[in-house]
């Protein structure tokens, strides 16, 4: 286990910002022992046991005058440690504020709870924007995924404010992940209270444990069902963003319009290694019920494969010609037609700007 009373800021020496905070060898050393004692931790055994031995050649690398900013020594073991594991997850970070004690192991005291919720409202819960488009399309736009003990409330709210909508809209395009619990919450308007739907398991290495996450038999408010899904999806799009996609195309519930998934399925925790340096170690690992895989390194692929700056747009286009097909009302009929006309204009807008760029790039 990482010792976690290292060096402080009076022995790191430097600024404290990672383009000037100097790691002088000593250092380098100690950080790379930790993470070898960490990565004690991660899912897979073997690819461990080769990271760590990647490492103490590291170690055994250092020159006695080998110094380097915070910024070069944590993209340098980021990108190692990667390379070795193909486990996008895996990341060392650095913190110009001394980091508090992280122990995964024991549960988060109440102040630290209650820093986390207020830091967490602060950002309306990853909760960016709730509005009705043209149409009458629902838009969610999802930052991440907190918590439900944080942020159910306002996630109830914002699906209550969309539940007379006759399509959904969920952008994940800017959504780096988060819990678990949250995406199955969510998951659950978008089905039935009954049958119980069986959305994804998590495997954790220690104890040989694995944890099952379902829909839910009660929700607040009205659910989102009989009506078309559809999920925004870009590089940025990540981990529990990634879950909650793949999710919903494994059960057929949501058409994913956008650009392939950067492809992180490890769930794990941050440990602290140093008064500004910590490390997130994957420790489980996600495996769906139906399909028995997950889209770790690989990425949730599209449905609809278009540039992400289209991906908006794509979908509320479809969205208003499928409801078109079926539109019984006259008065909905032409609200509809006007509304894909405005939509196609801007959609063509935006191709001759992502056309004129891209040649501009070139």
């Amino acid at each position: 286990m990482a010792d976690p009373n290292l060096s402080s800021d009076a022995d790191s020496g430097g600024a404290l910002e990672p383009e000037n905070f100097a790691v002088d060898a000593v250092l380098q050393r100690r950080i790379i022992q930790n993470i070898i004692d960490v990565l004690d931790r991660y899912v897979s055994v073997d690819k461990a046991g080769a990271m760590q031995q990647a490492l103490r050649q590291r170690w055994d690398a250092v020159g006695e005058n080998d110094t380097q900013t915070a910024a070069q020594l944590t993209n340098m073991l980021t990108a190692q440690l990667q390379d070795l594991s193909q486990d996008r997850h895996l990341e060392l970070f650095y913190s110009p504020q001394i980091l508090p004690e992280l122990n995964p192991d024991n549960p988060p005291l109440p102040a630290e709870l209650e820093r986390q919720w207020w830091l967490s409202s602060w950002r309306n819960f990853d909760i960016n924007r709730v509005e009705r488009l043209a149409g009458n399309i629902g838009y969610l736009e999802l930052y991440g995924f907190v918590p439900p003990e944080f942020g159910a409330e306002t996630a109830i709210a914002a699906m209550q404010f969309l539940a007379h909508t006759e399509a959904l809209i969920i952008d994940l395009r800017h959504n780096g992940g988060g819990a678990p619990g949250m995406v199955a919450l969510l998951c659950s308007y978008l089905f039935p209270a009954y049958p119980l739907i069986h959305l994804n398991d998590l495997h954790w290495r220690k104890n040989n444990q694995t944890q099952q996450w379902w829909t839910l038999p009660y929700l607040p408010g009205k659910r989102y069902v009989n009506k078309p899904v559809y999920v925004l999806t870009s590089p940025e799009t990540f981990s529990a963003a990634e879950e909650f996609t793949y999710n919903l195309k494994v059960l057929r519930r949501a058409t994913v319009i956008g650009e392939t998934t950067r492809g992180g399925a490890n769930p794990g925790a941050g440990y602290r290694i140093h008064d500004h340096f910590w490390i997130f170690i994957p420790t489980g690992r996600a495996i769906n019920p139906t399909t028995s895989e997950n889209w770790d390194g690989t990425g949730v692929r599209p449905d609809v494969k278009v540039p992400s700056e289209l991906a908006l747009e794509t979908a509320h286009l479809k969205a208003l010609e499928t409801l078109l097909e079926t539109a019984s009302e006259a008065s909905f009929e032409r609200e509809l037609q006007r509304s894909i006309y405005r939509v196609q204009q801007d959609l063509n807008g935006l191709r001759q700007d992502l056309i004129s760029k891209l040649k501009v790039k070139s």
